[in-house]
């Protein structure tokens, strides 16, 4: 079951690749928070990590706040293990907090079917937008910024325009 709009975004605690343990009550003065299902091994992952640095570079003075959660299997996947995870976020010089699920329960509260999978809450923490981070892999055929509109909307104190998009990417590997 993936969330439905309005709905309040469910706990997590889970371990990051800083070291820390990350809740969701860490995140209270966001204005604006994403919550992306991410990954390292999937190519549609890999090609919108640049975007959602950028999206942490470009919002972050304004509170907005972005963290990836990776629920694969990383017996299944080993290029989505943890210690992986932490050499992805160094090489790629993440800004944003990169989180391990590896019980898969956050993925069974959110219901993210995808990586890329994005869940968006404002400052309540009531979800405002789901989908995808903008309508095409290819950075240079990018026509609508989803994402990007749905945070400055946020942030602006209004509800996004466009509330769901289809998120796509691969699927999340669940275990068995």
């Amino acid at each position: 079951m993936t969330l439905t709009l309005t709905t309040e975004a469910p706990p997590f605690d889970l371990p990051g690749v800083d070291g820390r343990h990350h809740s969701l009550d860490d995140y209270t003065d966001a204005p604006a928070l994403a919550v992306v299902w991410s990954c390292n091994h999937c190519p549609y992952v890999q090609a919108w990590e640049g975007r959602m640095i950028e999206l942490q570079r470009e919002f972050g003075d304004r509170g907005f706040r972005l963290v990836a959660i990776n629920s694969n299997d990383a017996e299944a996947y080993p290029e989505d293990s943890f210690e992986a995870m932490q050499q992805r976020a160094d090489q790629q010089g993440f800004n944003f907090d990169y989180l391990y699920d590896e019980d898969q329960l956050a993925l069974a509260e959110y219901g993210a079917e995808r990586t890329p999978e994005v869940f968006l809450f404002d400052r309540d923490r009531k979800l405002v937008y789901h989908g995808g981070i903008d309508d095409s892999r290819d950075e240079t055929q990018v026509s609508q910024r989803y994402l990007r509109d749905a945070i400055e909307a946020v942030l602006a104190g209004q509800e996004p325009a466009l509330r769901e998009t289809p998120p796509v990417g691969c699927t999340v590997k669940r275990r068995p």
